[in-house]
């Protein structure tokens, strides 16, 4: 059943939450999700028990973590890696959860441990439908919003931007969730993932409901879609920008990967979306479209000129912007205004102006909006006065780290050095591609640390090293290695002269490193900036990163 709640906050430890949710019955959601109904602590109540039968037991919420329950939640006690999220159901309980979605194990777990009466929603793979849950528990919002979805490797975020900034010089309402932040129309959320698990996500679809959003513009990771957390989600729109390798600690190999992003589009997936947006350029793109069967495609290749989207007339400017032509399937071209450099970024607006398109806006209007975008850590300017370029950049994949040196490189007649590492605790295979890429387009590559997390840093840096060396001298630029990431950025900034170009890649918009478990304060573009001001004897070194 559906009623409407008490008031609760919009803001709980969970994170957003509708203030107005409905109540959703636990024997009904039992029933939609295919879980067997079972009690805790007692028999199951009987009208003449005086305890609420299964019917009248009501849910208005629904949370993974035990510390962050609010009063009336499902508790959904998962299997872990670790633990079982049943281990710590009576502390659930004790913060005002009403029901549990578990497991067998989970079940065996309650029934030595908790009081009762607590009805038990018992499925065999409970996160396969937590989303389904989340989505029924809050009153099914992606259903009444417009969701457009993006995937990829490379891309997301900066066409998410696009996409929103079209969307809201259109004259529309946009939320954006993301991996920088989530955005309720300009009101920044902090975000901790790419996607949020499917408790929170359906939580903030519904706050936004709340608010007014009609179109919520979203990053979809691969792990997003392999673990379910965007399960109970309706895609309106999924738009695809391109695949490239990385997460292979977490996939077993690229098919694996392009398989995850696919479920976004493969009709026979329950999250696919309505209508796909594809670009075209790269071999995966052209599998994902065939995946899709019916696919709008956008290409700036002209191998691929039977695209419905294709560009022509690139026109780049020395500061970076640039300025293209845009032709659709109607045959009309639109010249389109962009702040951001780089032929990967002429990509990503025209995959933004085709799902703007897609979502009925007016193109005019969007493109307006497209032409403003700044993306944080995303070629990112740092200017300090200084005679030379310096660039901020979250590129930490191969294949992005060579398209933004190419960039650059395309952008510059002076040299370029790379700052530049790997994360740890992530796909290794990645490490010594990132030096060969590196040490192939820079005249000077720095390896420092990016995020060691748990590794043995060394061990890290030396992987990138060997990449580097293993380019012939004769092809690559200097290799030097600095431990501390600071000291390497101040490097490279004493080595560049006038009409030079310093790169420092693979973090970006994060302003922390991680280390041990730890996460020290620590943000490129301050960093960079404080070492040129201080190449340039100024002592004031109060300012914050970014364009100026």
């Amino acid at each position: 059943m559906h009623g409407t709640n008490a008031s609760r906050s919009a803001d709980a430890a969970g994170g957003l939450r509708p203030t107005h949710p409905p109540a959703t019955g636990v024997a009904a959601l039992a029933a939609l999700i295919g879980a067997r109904l079972d009690w805790i602590g007692a028999a199951a109540p009987t009208p003449d028990s005086g305890a609420a039968p299964a019917a009248d037991v009501a849910v208005t919420g629904v949370e993974l973590r035990a510390q962050t329950v609010a009063a009336g939640d499902l508790f959904a006690a998962l299997p872990g890696a670790r633990a079982h999220g049943a281990e710590f159901a009576a502390d659930a309980l004790a913060r005002g959860a009403v029901a549990v979605l578990t497991d067998e194990a989970g079940l065996a777990t309650l029934a030595a441990s908790a009081a009762g009466p607590v009805p038990v929603l018992v499925h065999p793979n409970p996160r396969s439908v937590l989303g389904a849950a989340s989505a029924e528990i809050y009153g099914n919002p992606s259903r009444r919003l417009r969701v457009v979805g993006i995937t990829g490797t490379s891309g997301k975020t900066t066409t998410a931007y696009l996409v929103e900034a079209g969307l809201t010089a259109a004259g529309h309402r946009a939320g954006l969730v993301g991996t920088i932040e989530t955005r309720i129309e300009g009101r920044r959320v902090p975000s901790a993932l790419t996607t949020p698990e499917a408790p929170q996500l359906h939580a903030l679809f519904a706050v936004m409901l709340e608010r007014g959003i009609d179109t919520v513009v979203m990053e979809v990771s691969s792990h997003a879609l392999a673990l379910g957390r965007v399960d109970g989600t309706h895609f309106e729109i999924g738009a695809f920008t391109n695949l490239s390798q990385d997460h292979l600690d977490f996939h077993r190999d690229l098919d694996d990967y392009f398989a995850a992003k696919a479920r976004l589009f493969a009709p026979d997936e329950a999250v696919h979306a309505d209508r796909a947006v594809v670009c075209v350029d790269d071999d995966w793109g052209r599998a994902m479209a065939q995946v899709a069967g019916s696919a709008t495609t956008v290409s700036t290749a002209g191998e691929a000129a039977d695209a419905d989207w294709t560009v022509s007339d690139v026109d780049a400017t020395g500061d970076g912007s640039q300025q293209f032509l845009a032709t659709g399937p109607d045959g009309t071209a639109r010249r389109v205004s962009l702040r951001l450099p780089g032929g990967y970024n002429v990509a990503n607006a025209l995959l933004a102006l085709a799902t703007l398109d897609a979502c009925g806006v007016d193109l005019d209007r969007a493109i307006a909006g497209i032409g403003s975008v700044d993306v944080p850590g995303r070629v990112q300017r740092v200017d300090r006065g200084q005679d030379f370029l310096a660039v901020v950049d979250y590129a930490h994949k191969p294949g992005a780290l060579e398209a933004v040196i190419a960039t650059l490189r395309g952008q510059s007649n002076g040299r370029i050095a790379v700052v530049v590492g790997a994360g740890g605790d992530r796909d290794q295979g990645k490490r010594p591609i990132m030096g060969e890429v590196a040490a192939r387009g820079a005249d000077l590559l720095v390896i420092t640390d990016d995020n060691p997390r748990s590794e043995d840093p060394a061990t890290i840096r030396a992987a990138v090293r060997e990449g580097a060396l293993g380019v012939p001298a004769a092809e690559r630029g200097e290799v030097r290695e600095f431990a501390d990431r600071a000291e390497a950025i101040a490097d490279a900034v004493a080595w560049a002269g006038t009409g030079d170009v310093v790169l420092v890649a693979g973090k970006g918009h994060e302003i922390g490193q991680e280390i041990n478990g730890v996460k020290h304060p620590f943000d490129d573009r301050e960093v960079l900036g404080a070492a040129i001001e201080r190449r340039r004897g100024n002592a004031d070194t109060t300012h914050g990163g970014g364009d100026r």
